[in-house]
């Protein structure tokens, strides 16, 4: 009947659809690093990394980028360049694939002698980002929280001095620190 055959051909097409949002394309080049959180491939394509958050190292100004760092904005894109700049990356896409600025939303994964590692989880877990959850794209959201309470146990990164930062502003105000 009609009906079984429009019922038959949405499922196709909805495991099909399925399909291409977790499926990773070919591996791609990267062009160069934008900032900790942000790269462009070979072709020219923008990828702003899922589930993470970098300070910035430039800020707009009309119609300009200017160059005008937060405070771990270079150390957050350095480390990046030391994971992906110049390498192969495979991209692996959540529910929505692009952000209002038209940027590829991806879990960016790198070679690394053989084993493979995401770049989002690595940037969290040397606590060169902060974790930045957007529904719907939360595929690895535990994994995630894990990489962060990792960094910050540890030290590292933004969570470097996180507990004398904290300790000098509760003083500052004047209020005490338990």
């Amino acid at each position: 009947s009609v009906r079984l055959t429009v019922l038959r051909t949405s499922a196709i097409l909805l495991v099909a659809a399925l399909g291409c949002v977790a499926a990773a394309p070919n591996p791609a080049g990267v062009r160069r690093v934008i900032d900790g959180d942000t790269i462009e491939l070979a072709d020219g394509r923008l990828v702003r990394y899922i589930g993470i958050d970098t300070p910035e190292v430039r800020r707009r100004d009309g119609d300009e980028w200017i160059l005008d760092p937060e405070p771990f904005g270079r150390e957050a894109a350095e480390a990046n360049r030391k994971l992906v700049e110049g390498r192969s990356v495979r991209l692996e896409f959540d529910v929505e694939r692009h952000d209002r600025f038209g940027r590829l939303l991806a879990y960016v994964y790198v070679s690394d002698g053989g084993d493979e590692r995401m770049a989002n989880e690595e940037l969290l877990r040397e606590g060169a980002a902060r974790l930045l959850t957007l529904p719907p794209n939360v595929k690895y959201v535990e994994r995630f929280q894990t990489a962060v309470q990792e960094a910050r146990q540890n030290h590292r990164g933004l969570w470097a001095d996180a507990d004398g930062a904290f300790r000098r502003r509760r003083e500052a105000v004047g209020t005490s620190v338990p």
